[in-house]
């Protein structure tokens, strides 16, 4: 392959608004090196965490200029030396790249790459990584859900919130979902909430405690802490869990709710995750595109130049329906 061959991409020069994410039609495609591989993407998902990496608030800054993007979807175009797993032409979901996602082409680690059923399309391939991966680390390896415990996903109704609703249901958990528009509700019982409540209504809490007939949460997955989490502890069942998940900035809590329940709060990053922790995951997730209940809800699709609205929407909407995804 020559290495003059060009494509489109996002890149970002400087970190602040949306509008940093400009596109350039110039970039150089990458060439995969040993254990790499280098995807046609056909689909790229857009999760929170880039518009706060975008904007340079978050822990981790990348390297100026950087393309955005973790989670593509499309068809192997050549792989580096000492790949086996995959080959050119099959269709592949990442949970991570090397140059970025938002992009035509883009390089991934090997062990990042997995095949994308035919059941499922490139748009929904590309709603997979972050939000499962997520949602697995919170359930399972942070809170230790256990089959017939109930569960609160707390703003249920976007990427990782769905992820997380079709999992419970899949680990036999009791599933209450919340979400912040009559179709997000719609959406949570549809994919495997057993209850939906809308988190803009007063005493929306109550309405939760009820239906726990006054026992309360197992574990909380919590997309929003810093409007919540004061009221997640109260909600809490003896023993319970809040996992955090999302954060858009401070809260004030009582740490005595936690001594009433001794329950925990708990941080989930998917950064930390071991490479025996996403094998683990990735065999799970593989079993449920087989056998079915792992469906992603694709919500809007964004033109790769229309990357700017897709980090203004995600952070703006009035409620989340649906993965907001990037199509090439």
């Amino acid at each position: 392959m020559s290495a003059c061959r060009l494509m489109r991409a996002i890149r970002v020069s400087e970190f602040g608004a949306p509008s940093v994410l400009r596109l350039c039609s110039d970039v150089t495609v990458p060439e995969p090196g040993p254990r790499q591989v280098l995807i046609r993407v056909h689909a790229c998902g857009v999760n929170p965490v880039e518009t706060y990496i975008r904007a340079g608030t978050y822990a981790r800054k990348p390297t100026l200029p950087y393309t955005p993007g973790t989670d593509v979807s499309g068809v192997v175009e050549t792989v580096g030396e000492g790949v086996s797993a995959v080959k050119a032409g099959d269709h592949v979901f990442t949970t991570a790249t090397v140059s970025g996602g938002y992009a035509e082409y883009a390089v991934a680690a090997d062990d990042c790459v997995y095949k994308l059923p035919d059941a499922l399309d490139f748009t929904q391939g590309a709603a997979v990584g972050i939000p499962y991966f997520t949602a697995y680390r919170a359930l399972v390896h942070k809170a230790h859900a256990k089959a017939g415990e109930t569960v609160l996903i707390h703003g249920a109704s976007g990427g990782t919130g769905m992820a997380a609703c079709q999992m419970s249901r899949a680990l036999g958990l009791r599933v209450l979902g919340t979400a912040g528009t009559p179709e997000g509700m719609k959406l949570v019982l549809n994919n495997g909430a057993h209850l939906a409540f809308n988190h803009r209504e007063e005493g929306y809490t109550d309405e939760i405690m009820k239906a726990t007939e006054g026992r309360g949460i197992d574990v909380i997955v919590e997309m929003l802490s810093n409007v919540n989490l004061s009221k997640d502890l109260q909600m809490l069942a003896y023993g319970g869990r809040v996992t955090i998940i999302g954060c858009r900035g401070s809260i004030e809590i009582n740490p005595r709710d936690t001594m009433a329940k001794e329950s925990s709060i708990i941080g989930v990053a998917l950064f930390f995750a071991s490479a025996e922790e996403k094998k683990e995951c990735g065999a799970l997730l593989c079993a449920g595109m087989e056998t079915g209940w792992l469906r992603p809800v694709v919500g809007s699709k964004y033109p790769l130049d229309k990357a700017a609205q897709a980090h203004h929407d995600i952070i703006e909407s009035p409620g989340a329906a649906g993965k907001i995804v990037l199509t090439m």
